[in-house]
């Protein structure tokens, strides 16, 4: 979690980029979503001031000027402690909306292993592929982690919805070693 200082420290930045290529565009944007920042207006985003977006910052920075754009990246605090508490909640929400749509791929990932185990699709090629799509929820999982500073109530429901597509997959690894390992009638 956040430190009280850092809850209403904020880095504001003013991103102004070339409209062509678009591709320039399209990368820092990108770079923004994947941190986490909060879409402000037109080219204004912003982040907790807190380490763990320091290296996300710097990247989008990077790929400004290397467009040849311009950031100006300011400190900010909220007038009132309502102002701060705004941002706050705006944030939280952002990363509510993350949440759930981890949540959604968790579903997704279920669903897909179950109708594997239905069809009795018991492959390495399968279970390699069914890996790979968990670990890629890991993966998400940790980004989401890092950048949820406030603890947005989604939280905790998205960690045990991983652990249970952990062991779906493993009981699903399960069934596939003892359908490869299965001997055929007649063959004792």
């Amino acid at each position: 979690m956040a430190s009280r200082q850092a809850a209403g420290q904020w880095l504001v930045l003013v991103v102004r980029i070339p409209a062509e290529p678009s591709r320039h565009r399209v990368a820092v944007w990108r770079e923004l979503r994947k941190v986490g920042a909060l879409s402000l207006g037109q080219g204004v985003w912003a982040v907790p001031d807190v380490p763990v977006f320091a290296d996300g910052v710097g990247r989008v920075i990077a790929l400004t000027e290397q467009a040849g754009g311009q950031v100006v990246t300011l400190t900010a605090f909220g007038r009132k402690p309502e102002d701060a508490a705004r941002f706050q909640q705006m944030f939280t929400a952002a990363r509510s909306a993350d949440w759930t749509e981890f949540l959604a791929d968790c579903g997704k990932f279920e669903a897909e292993l179950a109708k594997e185990i239905r069809i009795a699709k018991f492959t390495l090629a399968e279970l390699e592929e069914e890996e790979q799509s968990l670990e890629r929820l890991r993966r998400w999982h940790r980004d989401l982690t890092a950048r949820d500073v406030f603890g947005a109530p989604e939280a905790t429901a998205a960690g045990e919805r991983l652990k249970r597509c952990a062991a779906a997959c493993e009981d699903y690894a399960e069934l596939v070693f003892a359908a490869l390992h299965q001997t055929p009638q007649g063959e004792q």
